[in-house]
């Protein structure tokens, strides 16, 4: 009787630790398999993140000119940019930045933008000049530094400006907003900018004389004219009044259509 006692307590002793291997085995399996799904969760993000990367790197930033001096710039990473807002089509698309460089009504009908996203932001020229200082704003999709405009009779320095947007992809645009030369213009030719937008009115602003001028000044790599006639009769561009902006640099888009926007530094 006590050898059988003997050999039940060696078979529970057996048993247990079977027991406990398979128990161990068991835990280390579902260790095993945590890992393995969070190491593929890891990879699944990683591939996500670098597909998107990816994307916007292939992407291009694209630029609508909307007539007048409205503006709209779509980056690389979809962001949607308005500049001065006041007419022509393609307002729909939601604004995650709004620039206005000065107070006139033909450069700030907000209203049109009726679709913005939930952290839209919108610089004015208060913004763009507080505290009397040309203020430089960093969005990560975009670099804006506030630049000097006015000098004419209708329009005060200090109470409008222009902008140079920097893109994530390198891309510079210079929107000179309502102007005559500046004292600031021969500096900004040390920035090489890829794209600059100069008013050309002859009503309310510079002339085409003086705006190929200035164009020379900033020596960017495309010269663009807008603002070109001063609006009335519900028209807000003249191209054969464009094609007499004298730049050897000269780059004229229509009303209503949109250019990819190429960094000249790649």
């Amino acid at each position: 009787m006590r050898r059988f006692m003997t050999i039940l307590a060696a078979l529970a002793l057996t048993l247990a630790a079977c027991t406990g291997t398979a128990s161990n085995q068991a835990e280390k399996s579902e260790k095993k398999v945590g890992q393995d799904q969070v190491q593929a969760s890891g990879s699944v993000q990683q591939e996500t993140e670098t597909k998107k990367e990816e994307t916007v790197k292939n992407s291009k930033a694209k630029l609508l000119y909307m007539g007048h001096a409205s503006l709209r710039i779509t980056t690389a990473e979809g962001k949607v940019i308005y500049i001065d807002p006041f007419v022509g089509e393609g307002y729909e698309p939601a604004a995650d930045l709004i620039l206005v460089t000065h107070a006139h009504h033909d450069h700030n009908a907000l209203d049109k933008i009726k679709n913005r996203a939930s952290d839209c932001r919108t610089i004015t020229w208060k913004e763009a000049l507080a505290d009397g200082k040309h203020q430089t704003f960093d969005l990560g999709y975009v670099k804006i530094e506030a630049v000097e405009a006015g000098y004419n009779k209708n329009h005060d320095v200090k109470e409008c400006v222009g902008y140079i947007l920097t893109l994530s992809d390198g891309v510079t645009v210079y929107v000179a907003g309502d102007t005559s030369k500046t004292r600031q213009m021969p500096l900004l030719a040390e920035k090489k900018l890829d794209y600059a937008f100069y008013c050309c009115d002859g009503v309310y602003n510079m002339d085409l004389p003086e705006a190929a001028e200035c164009a020379k000044l900033v020596g960017a790599k495309h010269d663009i004219p807008y603002h070109v006639i001063a609006s009335k009769d519900g028209k807000f561009f003249d191209r054969t009044r464009a094609e007499q902006f004298d730049s050897p640099n000269r780059l004229i888009i229509n009303e209503g259509e949109e250019i990819e926007l190429v960094s000249s530094n790649k």
